[in-house]
């Protein structure tokens, strides 16, 4: 638990008793403040009561009040704390921006803060795992993993590594990275900002607060991030900013987790902000191999009779599924759910790595019509009948891919529980047919 003498006395108000929430509410708790807290769920509010007085914030008195805390995933645009916040003269903030007013109070340390549009939690992940394996000590957070004010403070020389999302950049005013990293950007969350290049704004403030002496990482893999690249290069001179190359890092069929040109920019994303950090080149590197990756991203979850079984059930957008598509040659892709887009056109350019596509949910019908130009195509409706078929196809050599490119909730509570539905049948797969499988890591 991260507590700070600076909170002790002071009023805070906590919107949204969910997992940070709660954190945020206990460390605040624990180091003297005074908090008033909501929830709309009756279950935590009663959760958020042992640390907090239990009052709707929208019709409490705030006079004398720090700060409105609130979760990332409240839409400040459309969002009655809004206006409440403006009347009352109170911020808003989020448990990120409670993390950087505390650092003073911390064992001298890092903070390594990673954003993008795709690619943050595979990154974030990465960099976590090498500064472990180089015997650093190491905290990961953020919109990954635990909550950052949940977990134990690391002992002097200790290094933070923060997945930072728009949301949590949008409420932290102090946060100052030692690196922060940008991997790429690309149209999404439109519905919290005013256009796109307001979304763009939101993720270059991470650099705007950073010191001078600060290093900024970026990805050099579309337009959007060299402009944001070169504005903050001219700013603060070629020493502190670097552009990530993987032109010269060898090896990649030696990380089974980390396939795909897209890994390719996560790992020179990573191996850029170590070097800032002063690792040595074989430090970045001797870690590759050992990476396990994210559970519902590109993970391996079998290898049976020669097909291996990949679960990409986070691949909730087209975007998200073109590198998946990259990543592997004769693939059966399973694709299909609640579309968040018209087309998969943006997957196009690796559609010939497809052998064949079995289409499911809500989009099936619309994919498969959409596909059949393309590829052997099959509407299979339901996930289990299209990992059955894909099985019963798929040759040694081949690979059985779930990236959806769509939402999970036609079907399925979210992206977790549908990624799990496709493990349990490659499971069946093994059990009914006696195969002998070797499992694979997860990517």
């Amino acid at each position: 638990m991260i507590k700070s003498r600076i909170f002790s006395g002071q009023k805070y108000a906590v919107l949204g008793l969910a997992r940070s929430g709660l954190a945020t509410v206990e460390a605040l708790y624990q180091s003297g403040a005074e908090i008033l807290a909501w929830d709309n769920r009756q279950e935590a509010r009663e959760a958020g009561s042992k640390w907090a007085t239990i009052e709707d914030i929208l019709s409490a008195d705030l006079t004398g009040y720090s700060a409105i805390i609130v979760s990332p995933g409240v839409p400040l645009n459309n969002h009655p704390i809004t206006e409440k916040s403006t009347q009352s003269g109170v911020p808003i903030i989020g448990d990120i921006e409670l993390f950087a007013m505390a650092r003073p109070s911390l064992p001298t340390h890092r903070v390594i803060g990673i954003t993008g549009t795709n690619g943050k939690s595979t990154t974030t992940a990465l960099l976590h795992h090498i500064i472990q394996c180089s015997a650093f000590p190491s905290r990961m957070g953020g919109n990954i993993g635990l909550p950052i004010m949940s977990q134990e403070p690391l002992p002097a020389g200790g290094i933070y590594v923060l997945e930072l999302s728009s949301y949590q950049i949008d409420l932290t005013r102090s946060l100052s990275c030692d690196v922060a990293a940008l991997i790429n950007l690309s149209p999404d969350h439109l519905d919290r900002y005013s256009g796109y290049m307001d979304y763009i704004g939101s993720k270059e403030r991470l650099f705007a607060m950073q010191s001078p002496q600060a290093f900024s990482v970026f990805g050099n893999g579309d337009k959007d991030t060299m402009d944001v690249y070169n504005r903050v290069l001219a700013h603060r001179g070629p020493q502190q900013v670097i552009l990530a190359d993987s032109s010269g890092i060898d090896g990649q069929k030696n990380w089974p987790s980390l396939q795909g040109p897209h890994n390719m920019q996560n790992v020179a994303i990573a191996v850029s902000i170590c070097k800032a950090l002063g690792f040595t080149d074989h430090q970045c590197i001797s870690a590759l191999a050992s990476f396990k990756g994210l559970e519902h991203r590109l993970e391996r979850v079998a290898e049976i009779e020669g097909v291996l079984y990949v679960n990409d059930s986070k691949a909730t957008n087209p975007e998200s599924t073109a590198p998946a598509l990259a990543a592997y040659n004769n693939i059966h892709w399973i694709v299909g759910g609640l579309p968040k887009s018209d087309t998969l056109e943006i997957c196009i350019p690796n559609f010939g790595n497809v052998k064949k596509a079995y289409t499911i949910g809500e989009a099936g019908a619309q994919f498969a019509h959409e596909l059949s130009e393309h590829m052997d195509v099959e509407n299979s409706e339901l996930l289990t009948n299209a990992v059955m078929r894909a099985s019963a196809a798929a040759l040694p050599g081949d690979v059985v891919l779930l990236s959806p490119a769509c939402a999970s909730f036609d079907q399925f509570r979210d992206y977790e529980a549908r990624g799990d539905c496709f493990k349990m049948a490659v499971e069946n797969i093994m059990t009914s047919d006696k195969h002998v499988a070797v499992r694979g890591s997860d990517g």
